[in-house]
């Protein structure tokens, strides 16, 4: 199960990374040895999709 503070990014946060990085052990489960995870190293090259970055909740109203 995943872990609260994966669940919630903060502001400006891309949620997939940050799921990610707090319940990698979930995320990565399908993953061999020393295996990269595609989505990681998509992210990695090719920066965040903006539907993923979580808005600033000032800039929200």
């Amino acid at each position: 199960m995943a872990s609260q503070k994966a669940l919630n990014p903060p502001s400006g946060e891309c949620r997939q990374c940050w799921q990610h990085a707090y319940d990698s052990r979930a995320q990565h489960a399908h993953l061999g040895p020393r295996e990269d995870c595609p989505a990681c190293v998509d992210h990695m090259r090719n920066g965040h999709p903006a539907a993923l970055i979580v808005p600033d909740e000032r800039r929200a109203w």
